[in-house]
Order: structure tokens, then sequence, then C-alpha cells
């Protein structure tokens, strides 16, 4: 059985990084028919909150990522939450503890920060060893600690070996021997160290693939050498590159919004920005980008994973975005805009509801144009706010044509029989036949004089959606007939 999780801290909203990183766990996952367990790693506990927990679910479900197991759905592997795993992590602590593959040491914080630097000075590396540390455990050290309730540090005992990793994504990764020292796993507090506790949860929650970003890959030593200790199945481990900003740096707060919540509240759909973080250093075999949930998962391997780092670029998910927004179904596009304009202050929840049928028609007619949800109101503000235009006055002869074509179609506007396309489209070609202005400088005068811009939604939805009395003030308006 597959088995891959994605283990977040809820210290902050969702990163675009940590969303593409539970994607592809959710993708490899679905492609197999294998289990994705969401693990909650919050032993961080001056900045982990139960609401950043709540949001980061919220999000990833928003996406349209779900999982099998976790704190919200359980599962026969649990707790989810490393603060609630406190029991397991003691447990096999202390079983390292008894076959001498880990040893406590009774030092204060900085009394091992002051051998940290003296390791430094002398132009050592600052790698620990049992023998090194042993000063710590006198016997009145240890009575001062008992006294006062203090815990001993844990160290793990590191083999003085080379390990090599057969990274899914990387190829094949050495660590040479003597890299790394002896290594806190249990800290003073009873706290986990973050490598232990990794381990831990994936040896008993039996994950088989550790997908993750490469910025983890400098951890894998000394969970490599956990796993060894533990005699346990080290898991398939695939390391992918991380995502860099325009400027080839890593992806953060200067390069703009960076959460998917950021995204989300501008109006991106959640099929569309889940189908660009998947091209973020995925590729489809035949090349498409446009694809939907069931193809992605259908063609996720993670042998298209591109061992270089992905460029975020913003331009390319808004056009993708503008792609789902022109594709998707009407209804449900027009249920999203309208908090962007009710927000707007365009139209009330109420106006919103009683004039629906209007709201379909102008968010279809404008939807052409933009590539965020929150675009939508300032394209639909010309059916609400006149436009600036100043009097038509003609001074040529292809004007002069034009100002009778539009004083003739004012007036056919006032007295056809109905209000819909068909009768706007008849009455254009009518004038057209029968006064023959110049037809480009007709189009485009009119829509000008409509909408005070030469670019927008389509002419007849302009006339329609403004409704007749609209379009007959800004005709009178411009054309200065009194």
């Amino acid at each position: 059985m597959i088995r891959v999780r994605f283990a977040p801290s809820p210290t902050g909203y969702l990163h675009v990084g940590g969303a593409r990183t539970a994607l592809f766990n959710y993708l490899f996952a679905r492609h197999y028919g294998g289990k994705l367990v969401l693990r909650v790693e919050d032993t961080d506990i001056s900045r982990s909150t139960k609401e950043f927990e709540d949001q980061l679910m919220e999000s990833l479900l928003w996406l349209g990522i779900t999982w099998d197991e976790g704190p919200d759905v359980g599962g026969a592997f649990g707790p989810y939450r490393q603060s609630e795993r406190g029991p397991v992590y003691r447990e096999m602590i202390g079983d390292l503890l008894q076959r001498g593959q880990a040893y406590e040491v009774h030092a204060y914080p900085e009394e091992i920060e002051e051998l940290h630097d003296k390791l430094l000075s002398e132009g050592k590396a600052p790698h620990y060893d049992q023998e090194m540390l042993k000063v710590f455990n006198t016997d009145e050290r240890i009575s001062e600690f008992e006294s006062k309730g203090l815990r001993p540090v844990v160290f793990f005992k590191m083999p003085r070996k080379e390990y090599r990793l057969p990274d899914l994504i990387k190829g094949e990764v050495v660590f040479k021997e003597g890299a790394i020292g002896d290594f806190v796993i249990m800290r003073s507090n009873g706290q986990p160290i973050y490598n232990f506790a990794v381990v831990a949860d994936d040896i008993t929650m039996e994950i088989s693939h550790v997908i993750r970003g490469d910025d983890h890959l400098s951890n894998t030593l000394r969970q490599l050498a956990l796993y060894e200790a533990f005699g346990a199945p080290i898991p398939s481990f695939a390391h992918v590159s991380m995502i860099l900003g325009p400027d080839g740096k890593k992806l953060s707060k200067r390069h703009g919004d960076t959460s998917v919540e950021q995204f989300r509240d501008r109006g991106f759909l959640p099929e569309a920005f889940f189908n660009f973080l998947t091209l973020l250093g995925w590729s489809h075999p035949d090349g498409k980008e446009i694809l939907n949930h069931e193809e992605i998962v259908e063609s996720f391997s993670i042998e298209r994973v591109n061992t270089s780092a992905a460029i975020f670029d913003e331009t390319k998910a808004k056009w993708m975005n503008g792609v789902y927004i022109r594709e998707s179904d009407l209804e449900r596009i027009t249920d999203l805009a309208v908090p962007f304009i009710i927000q707007s202050k365009l139209m009330d929840a109420e106006d919103a509801v009683a004039n629906r049928k209007w709201l379909k028609r102008a968010v279809d007619s404008v939807r052409k144009g933009v590539e965020t949800l929150s675009e939508i109101p300032d394209k639909m503000r010309l059916y609400f706010e006149d436009p600036q235009v100043t009097v038509f006055t003609p001074s040529n002869d292809v004007e002069k044509g034009v100002y009778k074509a539009l004083e003739a179609f004012k007036d056919r506007v006032e007295y056809l029989d109905s209000w819909n396309n068909d009768e706007i489209i008849g009455a254009i070609r009518g004038i057209l036949k029968d006064l023959k202005p110049d037809r480009k400088a007709f189009y485009m005068t009119l829509r000008r004089i409509l909408t005070s811009v030469e670019e927008g939604p389509e002419l007849v939805d302009i006339i329609f959606l403004l409704g007749r009395n609209k379009t007959l003030n800004r005709l009178q308006r411009a054309l200065n007939s009194i």
C-alpha cells in the first residue's frame, strides 16, 4: 500500500510551496490508489494555533485536495497532531536509550552553545560526541537537575559512516562519513526535535514515500540514521525543487502574493490554481497545459517532475485562470462573482438576487476580458456609471454620416417593440443598410458614446444590458439633440 503524507505546521497561511507539495503527494496517492495522510506538526507551541490549522485544511479543500487520514477524519494510525503523540515519542526514545543508541546529557542550553562556539574558535566543525558531552553528567549535575525538576536533553549517537539516498527526483545523493556529529532528538522540556518526530511518525504511520521540498534534503542524513537505528524500512524519498520568483530567488512576500488564501481572495478559481500549481515542476507527457482534475491524476508520475527549480509566473497563472473563467459554467461564475460585485458597491445582496437574470448576462458579457473574478466589477461599471463623453460634433463628411446614423438609431431604439438582441441587431442593420454610414466609424462612435472606451463587451450586449432608457439618455447627451 502506497502511503504518503503532507505534514504542515499550523503557524501561518498555506504558502504556494507547501500547497504544491501537498498537491504532488495527493496526485501520487490518487494515481496509484494509495492513501494520503494529513499530519499536523504543531510542536512549535508558541506559534501553532487551531485557527491556522483550520485555515490550512480549508485551503487544501478549496484547492480540491482531500486526505484519507488526519486530525479531522481520524484513522488507524492516529493521533495525527504531533502535540498529541508524546507517548509515542517517549517510548521510542526510551528504546534508543536502552539500546545505547542515544544518551542523556545534563547540560544547560547555554553550555551547549558555549561548546559550539569553542569548537568553531578552534577551527573544528561543531560536531558533538558522547565522550565530549559526558563532562556534564557528573553526580552533582544529575542531582541538581533532579532537585530542580529539570530533564536532560537526549542526544542520538550518530554512526560514523557514509549514507546513500536513491532519491526519486534528485538521483543518488551521497552523505559523506563524518558530515555531522551526534545530535539532539529531545529537548529538556520533553519536546522532540523535528528530525526525530518526523521519523517516529513516518515509521508508526507506515509511510511508504516521502515527497517534500528539497529544502528538507539537509535533514535527510539524520533521518536515515534514525530509520536505521529502529531497523525500520526506509521510505522512498522524492525531493522536489523549490519554487522561485521571476528574479530567480526563493519565492517570498517581496514577489507579491505567496499564499493560497491570497490568490483565492483575488478571484482565482480552485481548479485553475490546481492546474497551475501542478505545472510548477511537472509537465504533461503531451505538453498540454489546460488539464482537468481527472487528466492530471491519470497522467501524474514522479518521473516527470523536473529536477530544476520552478519559476512562479503570475502572468501565466492569471492567463490560465482567465481560460477557466471563460469556459466554466455561467451560473457558478456568477455565484463566485457576486461577493466581489457586492464589495465594489455596484449592487447589494438583495439587488443581486432580484436581478439575477440580468446579472448573469452582465457577468457573461465581461468575463471574456478578465483574468480574475476581482476584475469583474470594474468591467461592469459601464452598466452603472455614466461615461464621460463630450458632445459629438461632426467635422467632416464621414462624421456627418455617422451623426445622422446615430440620430436615426436613437429614434429606432425609442420605438422598438421588444427589448432583445434580435430587435437591437435589426435596428443597427437597418440603419447601416438605409443610410450607409462608415461602418467602422459608426460602431466605434456608438461604443464610445455608450461606454467612453473603445474596447469591452459586445456592442449588442452593452445596449441590451444598459436598457432602453440609459441607451437613449447617453445618445441624447452626446448628440446634443435638444
